[in-house]
């Protein structure tokens, strides 16, 4: 594409940009905006004052907004999330993780507490095999497959209607996708 050669002819055209060949108080060797500014210098600036602003805490206002912005555009937002790469998410929930240790703590505590209230007092060590080897199994299917495989409860430990038992006979090897899709019901 031809640009206009001075900041006056780019004006007197309409055009946004110009290019002199000429550096830049800093140096480059760049388009020019119509306004006069060098782009390469906007786009340092940009990229230094963004850097700033995400190192300062958020305001409440701010904070807000994007709540307002999330449930005006939840399905976009969604959507965005479920195309990110596996490895830009696994990275995320790991910062999260790792800056987050009282909740996963807690999290952790309560999925013990619920795997320990859903155990019946009379489960005998054989039972305690049999949950031990389902859980193996699901492993070597992974291993083998490549696929996830995670152990499910048939009838959830906690659910409105019924809840269910840390037994042998409640456990099921489902895939990953389809124990997601099964959730919390029967």
């Amino acid at each position: 594409m031809e640009y206009p050669s001075t900041r006056s002819e780019a004006k007197a055209s309409g055009a946004t940009h110009y290019f002199t060949g000429k550096p830049c108080i800093r140096g480059h060797v760049a388009l020019r905006l119509t306004k006069g500014t060098c782009e390469t210098c906007c786009k340092e600036d940009w990229r230094r004052d963004n850097e700033k602003r995400r190192l300062k805490p958020k305001s409440e206002a701010s904070k807000a907004a994007g709540r307002r912005y999330y449930l005006r555009n939840m399905d976009l937002v969604k959507a965005r999330a479920q195309a990110r790469p596996a490895k830009k998410k696994q990275s995320y929930r790991r910062k999260h993780k790792k800056a987050n240790p009282e909740i996963y703590k807690a999290l952790t505590n309560a999925r013990r507490r619920r795997l320990k209230d859903a155990t019946p007092a009379c489960q005998t060590a054989n039972d305690r095999k049999e949950i031990c080897e389902i859980y193996a199994s699901a492993l070597r299917m992974k291993e083998l497959t490549g696929i996830d495989y995670e152990v499910d409860h048939q009838i959830p430990l906690i659910s409105d209607v019924v809840c269910g038992l840390h037994v042998p006979w409640n456990l099921e090897i489902l895939t990953k996708e389809a124990n997601l899709a099964k959730s919390n019901h029967i």
